[in-house]
């Protein structure tokens, strides 16, 4: 089954995540970039009250390839308590480099998941590099919101071997990109992990605006709907628009 990924920028909206039904709480602000990094006693806070009631990442914040500086803001992340530190890996350069010194981090049992970019040349071949160094996912997202979701720069052929690949590697797999709810069925059909969303979560689909409780139930359900049903009609032979009881 795949999952659904809610990102949330503050303890209001990490209620209405869990109340909604959304499996993994993500904490980010969307104010400071595609993994606009929360400070630090925020994400504590909200580690605290999600209270192991659900997994919960964060993401370090849009920075450079640099390695140290990476490794000290992923160490940070990871000491507030959170249960996965999501790091993006931007543009074309030094991502082998940040790996290596990386790898220092996930020795120390913290999950890592590494974030590509769709819109940027993602290279596949770092996946290998990735599960070498003992990191624990890997994701595909979007830097650029503004310039197209995950399925205008990727098609499902493309998305299907990152899934596999990684699987194959042992990776946790999660798509994310101004996903919307028609992208929901077709990639469900990938087996990812997870999908992730804000925007669609938000009134106006405006991803720094006020997340809606009814937007984020609405995703959740369609999510986790689409699979019960199409379980229950392989099952049961039941029609995909008849509910399944």
């Amino acid at each position: 089954m795949t999952g659904m990924l809610a990102s949330v920028t503050n303890i209001d909206e990490a209620r209405i995540a869990l109340e909604a039904g959304a499996d993994i709480i993500d904490l980010k602000n969307p104010v400071l970039g595609a993994l606009g990094a929360l400070p630090t006693n925020v994400i504590a806070d909200i580690v605290r009250y999600v209270d192991g009631r659900r997994p919960v990442s964060a993401t370090v914040g849009d920075l450079p390839m640099e390695p140290d500086t990476l490794l000290h803001a992923v160490e940070v992340t990871a000491a507030t308590g959170v249960d996965i530190v999501k790091v993006g890996f931007f543009g074309n350069n030094g991502h082998a480099e940040c790996i290596g010194k990386l790898a220092q981090a996930a020795e120390t049992d913290a999950k890592i998941v590494a974030v590509l970019f769709a819109d940027q040349q993602p290279n596949m071949a770092l996946l290998p590099m990735l599960a070498a160094a003992g990191f624990y996912g890997v994701m595909l997202d979007t830097a650029d919101k503004s310039a197209g979701g995950l399925r205008y720069w990727l098609n499902d052929a493309a998305l299907q071997q990152f899934v596999s690949s990684a699987q194959a590697l042992g990776l946790l797999t999660g798509l994310a990109g101004a996903l919307r709810q028609p992208d929901i069925r077709p990639l469900l059909g990938l087996g990812a992990g997870y999908l992730g969303f804000r925007g669609a979560l938000c009134t106006n689909d405006m991803r720094a605006s006020q997340m809606d409780y009814g937007r984020v139930e609405t995703i959740c359900q369609a999510v986790v709907g689409t699979q019960h049903n199409e379980v229950c009609y392989a099952l049961r032979g039941c029609k995909p628009a008849m509910p399944c009881v």
